[in-house]
């Protein structure tokens, strides 16, 4: 056991991270196994785009929950490839429209299989006493009434008070 294992609840996002990174690399063992290629950190953008044909970039960065720069670096790679495009809304010329393309969608139903597999092992995986996908969701939802950083501001405030 390493200094991050031992050092508990301290190193908690560290420890998710890890454990991210980890499915992630294997997420694209299982990919390439199946002869797709295809990145695992393109996946909210192609399966939203898969129920959302159709999203500006800001809708889009706010259904994945990632930044607004983050967004548009993987649309950047994903255009570039080819699995999806974009071009300027015609109500709001302002507005960049997402949408997957013909080579994407190919993409998607070639992936169906292999999410079904993926969804089985991930179970296999998360489905332990304290179920992970369970304790992520209360932990969200934890979240959106407090953050981390608010939650950490009013412990500070209290331990000032109290010196």
């Amino acid at each position: 056991m390493g200094v991050i294992d031992e050092s508990g609840i301290l190193a908690i996002a560290t420890r998710m991270q890890r454990l991210s990174e980890q499915m992630r690399k294997d997420g694209l063992l299982i990919y390439k196994a199946h002869g797709i290629d295809f990145e695992p950190k393109w996946f909210p953008v192609i399966y939203t785009l898969y129920f959302r044909p159709v999203l500006s970039v800001v809708e889009l960065a706010n259904e994945i929950g990632y930044s607004h720069p983050s967004t548009i670096t993987l649309l950047k790679e994903l255009e570039k490839l080819k699995l999806i495009k974009s071009g300027k809304d015609k109500a709001d010329e302002r507005k960049r429209l997402v949408q997957l393309t013909e080579k994407g969608k190919a993409l998607i139903e070639q992936m169906k299989p292999v999410w079904k597999i993926m969804i089985a092992a991930a179970t296999q995986l998360t489905d332990t006493q304290n179920n992970l996908m369970k304790a992520i969701e209360e932990v969200e939802k934890q979240m959106e009434i407090q953050s981390f950083y608010q939650r950490a501001k009013v412990i500070m405030a209290a331990n000032e008070a109290r010196n």
